[in-house]
């Protein structure tokens, strides 16, 4: 079975935020002003399927998705890529371009 990821997570810090963002082609306006947010998502998952809102001064977005199936992710402006939750893996949900969310919840989990 996997992890129960649902509840509020708010971001404390990132390492190589910038540099991550550089590697897509993003601006460097926008590299500049996301790196200065503490994004709030809050996950909502019912067995594979998952929604998960974020919340910035920036801008506030939802994604639903179910693992293993593609999906429209709505990152327009930045670099309008297109995602695949692959599955599970150890109790993680693995994306197509990295580890969206760990099964070691971070001690900020609200």
């Amino acid at each position: 079975m996997p992890a129960d990821l649902s509840g509020t997570w708010n971001l404390l810090s990132s390492d190589n935020f910038e540099g991550y963002m550089l590697a897509l082609g993003i601006d460097f306006a926008t590299r500049k002003i996301a790196k200065l947010l503490k994004p709030q998502k809050v996950i909502e998952q019912n067995g594979d399927s998952f929604a998960i809102h974020t919340y910035s001064s920036l801008r506030n977005y939802l994604v639903k998705f179910k693992v293993g199936e593609e999906f429209d992710e709505d990152n327009k402006g930045l670099d309008n890529r297109k995602c695949k939750v692959s599955g599970w893996e150890h109790s993680s949900v693995v994306e197509g371009l990295g580890l969206i969310s760990s099964s070691t919840p971070p001690k900020n989990k609200s």
